[in-house]
């Protein structure tokens, strides 16, 4: 995979919270970073490990009141996922409660903040607060630090054309 930045992925697991905390910095303004997140073109090619990604979004994200889903297809390396959108501010943020195919109980929720840092970049801060410290360990432990990399070269490589 060619990528076109070398930004590094920062992945903070919270002793007092369970909660996981992954900031990565994009060569590219608010609206182009958001964008792959919340459009139904860019769903399928969005964050996550290398294809496939999302097998099917009912909607897209939108603001205020607006509800998107996204499945994810079950692969070797990890199970299918289902996420729900609440809320976007374009540009800005995001937030969404997933879970995991066998754990319809373990919800996540889940906010995006896209922070303008001026020059066309941008910092994503994705907070995700999971229900338990157990299904955050599980979560940390399943390998989705991989996924995350990958999904933001692929994030790098889609914005590079």
């Amino acid at each position: 995979m060619n990528t076109t930045s070398t930004h590094d992925t920062e992945i903070v697991v919270d002793a007092e919270v369970p909660m996981v905390r992954i900031i990565r910095e994009f060569d590219a303004s608010p609206a182009k970073s958001s964008e792959p997140t919340s459009t139904p073109s860019s769903s399928s090619s969005g964050t996550g490990p290398a294809p496939p990604r999302c097998a099917s979004s009912t909607t897209t994200a939108a603001p205020a009141g607006h509800t998107a889903t996204c499945t994810r297809r079950r692969t070797a390396s990890r199970p299918a996922s289902t996420a729900a959108v609440h809320e976007v501010r374009p540009d800005e943020l995001i937030v969404q409660t997933f879970c995991f195919e066998g754990m319809p109980d373990g919800v996540a929720l889940e906010k995006l903040l896209f922070e303008d840092l001026g020059d066309g970049r941008t910092r994503l801060t994705a907070t995700s607060l999971i229900d338990s410290f157990a299904d955050r360990d599980a979560f940390v432990a399943s390998g989705m630090e991989v996924g995350v990399r990958e999904g933001y070269e692929g994030l790098d490589d889609l914005r590079a054309g």
